[in-house]
């Protein structure tokens, strides 16, 4: 809206801008009058096509709705008298039909004029003219004729059209002519040549031009052009074609395209530059065409103009052409005029500021008419550009026309000035929602209209007043702006529209959303060809906004394909192909915002394999491969590999004969000779190994003697006499020509003999027989074929075949070290009785009886030990004490054991016994406990007897004193007396011999449970008995009960269950050992899993936080992490009993019902002997005091101290006061009362006889002192009424 200028009183003519405003851009209500504003109207200049209608456009709006008329060239244009011309119903628009009729009739200048009563608006003038595309004239060209190196200039000079035509060169064959730094074309449409070569012969150079209007394309007669060799040109400095001379001018209008163009000639071509003297070209709006022949400066402004220099440069020189720019201006706007809604009695301006070169001059009108033609209106004062409008009046509402023009245009603009009053009325729609970011600014609209131009005010959810400033900002036109808003500006806003004629409100409401953010973005990803990639796309966005996410390839929405499945965060693309290659990018889009993330696949496959295989450089021994390599398909060549194929002797089979590192792709090859090779080549990346190659042409290379012998030649005998030589034969690659045979050569090692030889045929191996036992041969084997043998052979060394041994070894003896341990020697044999290679030597020995034992022992195993190589001596581990054992020894060689050694017996000494067999405790009571336990199951020696150990252990683990008895072999149980009750004891117990005591067992136990520390015992599934009165809580759980320890396995034994205020105490008896043991509960019938408390090293346990009148399942369960076996007692039930109501109903106790009758009985004292008080010293009818005074059960109690008020008479006594009755139940005495009590001892009284008390206390009891806390006792009514007899 825009502000008007006000007028105050006071102030003169020349602060009348300063004291006045302008509103902004204004639409007025169509509802409210208003004078025409033109809407739409044609260009200034209209070039229309002949084969078309005419359309003249001209729209405007108002109230009333406006009429229309039309001048041409001037004058009235009367519409009616052509029926040729329609104006819309409605509008102004004029459409001509120009069919059949001369279009020249209809070219002009026009204006349209919109009336209505409150004023008139005019159009632009509008220039109509036809578009022409005239024919070429008629010309001849003659042919042209030039040398080699010339330059030359084809000229097109196209018939002026309007508009002018577009310039091509083509050929007959409607080709374009090639143009390039030599050949190029110029503005105005002609070929430049800057020298000419023999291709540019040709006799079909022809200039179109098309005219855009009429959409024809007129042909220029073909040119013929010879270029001669006969006589070339040379070399020469550059010179300027086009434009001539040193220096020329150009004058360009502001905002237009400036055009600079230099072409030049030379040999050779010359290359042209730009830059601009005494400044630079602007980067932003300057480009270059036709090779940088042309130079554009798009908008030009004053600033471009200047001189701009192009140079043009070969290798013989440089040549320089300066272009003189002049900038002139048609009228452009810097501040159009603007329409004005005024109130009666306001003054407003309307400025029209323009700029142009020459300066613009500037004309005003008013509905149409020049001003200086117009009725005189003496509000209205004109300055130049300013229109000053002071205290208008209703009906002097009108439409201002400005015409702003100099040589090279013109401007013109209407500006209407509509005198209302209307009160304010707001255009925003009410309660719109404004959906904004986080963190972006947000716009909140109060457009508005009224007359005077009203005042906005915001408030923020109808309290909170919004003033200018961070973060608020309120625009001129009522736009409410949060620069960067927050959660916390949510809500509801108010806009108040007010002027003198009213005010009018409108809501807003503003919901700041959270932005949306990729949290994951999608990773690059190499994927090979066939296989699958994902990818990831994780987002958070507002919940109240919808999301649509969106995948892109290239910018692209991804197909709709099977291959492609878009999950909420992720894209699946399946069987990757390569045209899936690209870039992916996730687009999460919701009506506010988006956000967008990218990323790259590649799709990668094994190489192609190599091709074009040739084989070059070919000797006996050598060849030289070379290929090209194959695709890499996005994944580089790391290596190839060359294969061979042996069509001679291994046909079918590829052998990997090298790798050759990339990038080389020749290899030399070594070859072996009489071999047929093929070869191929695999290429390697990260994806694996491509296809092989086709095989190379087949290369053959010619025979030769071998070039290895055998390997791994062996010589060892298979049994007595023979001499078995064996060897790693050759391949036919190595055998190097045919028929391959070996020379087999041995003889006896250290005997001078000839060597003994035999040839054999393509074998591995040949045996020689007849040969001594086990003697060492020098053994050689030589291969060679029909063009010679291999080098000489080394010698190695075998034996021929072994035998048994023929002897045993002699005078074996036995030292007996301990009980368990034995050390046996013996004479070694002769070497030549091994009759082969000496392993070692064998000792057999076997356990016969226990020396307590005369039988023998049957079930004994023999036992063998090895000593490997010449030995004589060896330890037998592991011997059993105090036992006969009985042994003999053999010798082994590779073929087997020889005869044994006579036999030798030995025994070995005493040792300590085992432990015994087990310990078991029975007949448990308060004080004793019976020991059972077994004899060892080996006594190693004569049993001595036994010993024991034992100690107490308290609750906190600790041990008490360890106690020693020994006992003799025959007895195996004892009673332990005079034990502590309810306490555990453990127990070690061994054997013994000579030797010393054996290895112990243990075992550990309770004695008897002392039952008078404990709660009664819960039956299983019941609770427990409620004992008849009150008792002090159990705080410690009673120690569990005895505790056997069996010496077999883990296993429970009863669990009992009792109740404490605590909770539920769980004992057992359990006998495994290296547990975990748990208890563990849940509530009966419940469906919950179990719940477990672990209690290693223990017997009991209490469960606290059980919920009262509850029944639970109670279990104990051993567990061991390195033990599957789980061991576990049945369940037993426990019934946690509800917890008794302790609130007593206080109304039914005896001592208060006492209580409430000792209060009520001093009540009543109270009340007599106020009524004696008060009727004191006279007579008078028991009606009247009561009429005079109400029951003093219903006064008033005093606001200080909550007593009764008191009563008296004319007389000075003391008043007698209430006592108060603390909260606690209890009457007591307050120290500043006195109570009846205090009484209880005085002088005579008498009553009148109408019941009133006469006479005064004839002295007064000194009052008790109490210390400390009152006595809660009542005072005595009966000693508080006997006072008064």
């Amino acid at each position: 809206m825009d502000r008007s200028w006000k007028w105050v009183p006071g102030f003169g003519a020349v602060l009348l801008t300063l004291l006045s405003h302008m509103t902004s851009a204004l639409e007025v209500p169509l509802d409210l009058p208003q004078p025409p504003t033109i809407t739409l109207q044609s260009p200034k200049d209209y070039i229309f096509d002949p084969r078309e209608n005419i359309v003249i456009h001209c729209e405007a709006k108002g109230k009333p709705h406006p009429s229309f008329s039309w001048t041409r060239n001037g004058t009235h244009f009367d519409v009616e008298k052509d029926s040729k011309v329609l104006m819309k119903p409605g509008s102004g628009t004029l459409v001509i039909d120009i069919s059949g009729e001369k279009a020249e009739a209809y070219e002009g200048t026009y204006q349209c004029t919109a009336h209505n009563e409150h004023g008139t608006a005019v159009s632009n003038s509008i220039v109509i003219r036809q578009s022409r595309s005239p024919l070429w004239s008629k010309e001849t060209n003659e042919a042209i004729v030039v040398q080699m190196g010339v330059s030359l200039v084809l000229y097109c000079r196209p018939p002026a059209g309007l508009p002018p035509p577009v310039i091509f060169w083509m050929d007959n064959n409607f080709q374009r002519l090639q143009l390039d730094k030599r050949v190029s074309q110029a503005l105005n449409g002609d070929l430049y040549f800057s020298n000419v070569l023999p291709e540019d012969t040709r006799s079909d150079y022809i200039c179109y031009a098309r005219f855009p209007h009429t959409q024809t394309i007129q042909q220029k007669q073909p040119i013929s052009v010879t270029v001669l060799n006969n006589s070339p040109e040379g070399e020469r400095r550059p010179e300027f074609m086009t434009p001539l001379g040193a220096t020329s001018t150009k004058m360009v209008l502001r905002g237009e395209t400036l055009e600079l163009e230099c072409i030049a000639e030379g040999l050779p071509t010359p290359e042209i530059s730009w830059q601009k003297d005494g400044g630079e070209l602007p980067s932003t709006r300057t480009s270059f065409y036709n090779f940088k022949r042309t130079l554009k400066v798009s908008e030009v402004n004053e600033a471009d103009g200047g001189d701009y220099r192009c140079t043009a440069t070969n290798n013989l020189g440089t040549a320089h052409h300066i272009i003189k720019v002049t900038v002139k201006a048609a009228p452009f706007w810097v501040s159009a005029p603007r329409n004005l809604v005024l109130a009666p009695n306001e003054t407003g301006i309307l400025t029209c500021r323009v700029n142009g070169e020459p300066k613009p001059k500037i004309s005003w009108f008013v509905n149409g008419v020049p001003l200086e033609n117009a009725p005189e209106d003496h509000s209205r004062k004109v300055d130049d550009d300013t229109v000053i409008l002071s205290n208008v009046q209703s009906g002097s509402s009108a439409v201002y026309q400005c015409n702003a023009s100099n040589e090279f245009g013109y401007l013109m603009a209407n500006a209407f000035v509509n005198v209302l009053a209307e009160p304010p009325r707001v255009l925003t729609p009410p309660n719109r929602v404004y959906q904004v970011i986080t963190n972006n600014p947000a716009l909140l609209h109060c457009a508005s209209f009224g007359s005077p131009i009203p005042t906005i005010t915001w408030f923020k959810d109808s309290q909170t007043s919004i003033k200018n400033g961070d973060p608020y900002v309120i625009h001129e036109n009522g736009t409410l702006e949060i620069h960067v808003a927050q959660p916390l500006n949510s809500g509801k806003f108010t806009c108040i529209a007010t002027n003198i004629l009213g005010i009018k409100e409108n809501h807003v409401f503003l919901e700041v959303k959270e932005p949306t953010r990729i949290l994951k973005q999608p990773e690059y990803k190499v994927v090979q060809r066939g296989m699958s990639a994902v990818f990831e796309c994780k987002v958070k966005h507002d919940p109240t906004l919808i999301p649509t996410m969106t995948w892109l390839k290239d910018n692209t929405e991804v197909s709709k394909d099977d291959r492609f499945q878009v999950d909420v965060d992720s894209l699946t693309i399946r069987d990757v192909e390569d045209e899936d290659e690209g870039t992916y990018t996730c687009v999460m889009n919701t009506t506010l915002d988006q956000d967008s993330a990218s990323a790259m696949l590649t799709v990668v496959e094994k190489p192609d394999p190599p091709s074009d295989l040739e084989l070059t450089d070919q000797t006996g021994r050598s060849v030289q491969l070379t290929w090209t390599p194959g695709d890499e398909h996005n994944s580089p060549t790391e290596k190839f590999l060359i294969q061979y194929e042996d069509l001679l002797h291994q046909p079918g089979v590829w052998i990997n004969l090298t790798d050759v590192s990339v990038p080389s792709t020749t290899a030399q090859l070594k070859l072996s000779p009489y071999v047929y090779y093929s070869f191929r080549v695999l290429a390697v990346n990260r994806v694996g190994y491509s296809q092989p190659s086709q095989p190379s042409s087949q290369y053959r290379t010619s025979p030769a003697a071998p070039d290895d012998n055998p390997s791994d030649v062996r010589g060892e005998g298979s049994e007595p006499g023979n001499l078995v030589i064996s060897w790693m034969p050759l391949t036919g690659f190595q055998a190097n020509g045919p028929d391959l045979e070996y020379r087999v050569q041995w003889r006896q090692k250290d005997v001078d003999d000839d060597w003994s030889s035999k040839n054999v045929a393509n074998v591995s191996q040949f045996v020689v027989t007849g040969t001594p036992t086990y003697v060492s041969y020098e053994i050689k084997v030589q291969a060679f074929n029909d063009y010679g043998s291999a080098p000489e052979p080394e010698t190695v060394f075998g034996f021929s075949g072994e035998d048994l041994p023929l002897s045993a070894p002699e005078i074996v003896q036995v030292m007996v070290h301990n009980s368990t341990l034995a050390e046996v020697h013996w004479e070694p044999v002769d070497f030549p009785s091994v009759r082969g290679k000496l392993q070692g030597y064998k000792v057999y020995y076997r356990r016969e009886h226990s020396l307590q034992d005369t039988e023998e022992a049957s079930d004994q195993n023999e036992q063998v030990l090895t000593f490997s190589g010449n030995r004589s001596e060896g330890r037998l581990p592991g011997l059993q004490p105090y036992s006969l054992y009985n042994l003999t020894i053999r010798v082994l060689n590779s073929k087997g054991e020889g005869p044994p050694s006579p036999s030798k017996k030995f025994e070995t000494p005493e040792g300590v016994p085992g432990p015994p067999s087990f310990l078991n405790v029975v007949h448990p009571s308060l004080d004793s406990l019976t020991l059972e336990w077994g004899p060892p199951m080996n006594n190693n020696g004569r049993l001595a007897g036994y010993t024991l150990k034992y100690h107490p252990v308290n609750t906190t683990k600790e041990l008490g004193p360890v106690k020693i008895m020994s006992f003799p072999a025959n007895e195996t149980t004892f009673t332990l007396g005079n034990l502590n009750s309810s306490m555990l004891y453990k127990f070690y117990l061994s054997a013994k011999t000579i030797k010393g005591s054996g290895p112990i067992i243990t075992g550990e136990a309770f004695t008897v449970m002392d039952t008078t520390r404990t709660q009664p015992t819960v039956e299983t599934g019941k609770g427990p008995t409620e004992p008849p009165h009150p008792t002090s809580p159990v705080t410690q759980p009673p120690p569990p009960p005895f505790h056997k320890a069996p010496p077999v396995g883990p296993a429970f034994g009863k669990v009992n269950t009792s109740m404490s205020e605590d909770g539920a105490v769980i004992s057992w008896d359990y006998f495994g050992h290296h547990k975990n043991v748990y208890v563990e509960y849940i509530v009966e019938n419940s469906k919950d899993d179990w719940k477990k408390e672990l209690v290693n090293g223990s017997h009991w346990h209490m469960i606290k936080g059980l919920k009262p009148g509850t029944s639970y399942k109670v279990r104990v369960v051993a567990r061991d992490p390195s033990d599957p076996t789980v061991h576990s007692t049945d369940e037993v039930l426990v019934a946690v009993p509800a917890v008794p109501s302790r609130q007593v109903d206080i109304a039914t106790q005896g001592w208060f019902i006492g209580l409430m009758c000792a209060i009520a009985l001093l009540i009543l004292v109270l009340l007599i002997v106020c009524f004696i008080k008060r009727n004191k010293g006279g007579k008078y009818p028991v009606k009247e005091k009561e009429d005079a005074h109400q029951d003093p059960e219903i006064q008033p109690m005093k606001e200080d101290d909550g007593t009764f008020g008191e009563y008296s008479d004319t007389e000075d006594h003391k008043p007698l006061k209430g006592s108060r009755t603390p909260s606690n139940g209890t009457v007591r005495r307050d120290e500043s009362d006195d109570s009846l009590v205090d009484y209880g001892e005085g002088g005579d009284g008498q009553f009148n006889e109408d019941g009133s008390f006469i006479g005064q206390y004839s002295g007064k009891k000194e009052k008790d002192t109490h210390e400390g806390n009152e006595s809660s006792e009542a005072p005595s009514p009966v000693n508080a009424m006997n006072s008064f007899v």
